[in-house]
């Protein structure tokens, strides 16, 4: 797609096409796959190591595909040999990235975490993206809304979030506008796909 001829209402950018789909997608929403020594197949989620890279959408049903017909052999045109847990590697490495944005994000002072800060940021309108945790009460977050045409994250768990904010736990933290936050967005889309059966990888919003 060139940048004038969408018809996606998605941010400009590089696009790349799924080996288990076939469709062509931003390269945000999509898991980059390089070889490695003896022809290993290993997760590039970063998007920075060097060589040839084939893309796979980032969603669990996809990735399944991917592995169970062969498909990395055929994109990267050589037998390859894939790790049992490649697909369970690829979720750890998008919650660390996840874990490490949003704790950049809070030591630059552009997140917080806790109900009561939550509360007064969203009271503001400081806040653009909510964060809850998906092992969370659910009575407990339904006392907090989205931002207006903001953004909702409910992927991470307590214990995950936690560590972004240096806690044991946290149920609720917010993004303010700018910064890290689309960054955060963009995994988290990804992380979903990961964590729903047949998800579509989008956060609400």
């Amino acid at each position: 797609m060139t940048r004038g001829g969408a018809e996606k209402s998605r941010p400009d950018g590089p696009e790349r096409k799924c080996l288990a789909t076939g469709e062509t997608e931003p390269k945000a929403g999509l898991i980059r796959f390089v070889l490695g020594p003896d022809n290993q197949v290993f997760a590039d989620v970063m998007g920075k190591l060097p060589g040839r890279g084939c893309y796979v959408s980032s969603t669990r049903s996809a990735l399944e595909q991917a592995v169970k017909k062969k498909l990395f052999s055929r994109g990267f045109k050589t037998q390859v040999t894939v790790s049992e847990g490649l697909i369970d590697e690829v979720e750890r490495q998008i919650v660390r990235r996840l874990v490490d944005l949003i704790s950049l994000a809070r030591k630059s002072g552009d997140a917080v975490g806790g109900f009561e800060k939550v509360k007064d940021w969203l009271a503001k309108e400081e806040a653009r993206v909510l964060i809850q945790a998906s092992d969370g009460s659910g009575r407990g977050k339904s006392k907090l809304s989205t931002p207006h045409r903001g953004k909702f994250i409910g992927c991470l768990t307590a214990d995950e979030l936690g560590m972004a904010f240096g806690r044991e736990t946290v149920i609720h933290a917010a993004l303010a506008s700018g910064g890290l936050s689309q960054r955060v967005v963009e995994e988290a889309q990804r992380l979903q796909g990961l964590r729903e059966k047949g998800g579509n990888g989008r956060t609400e919003g």
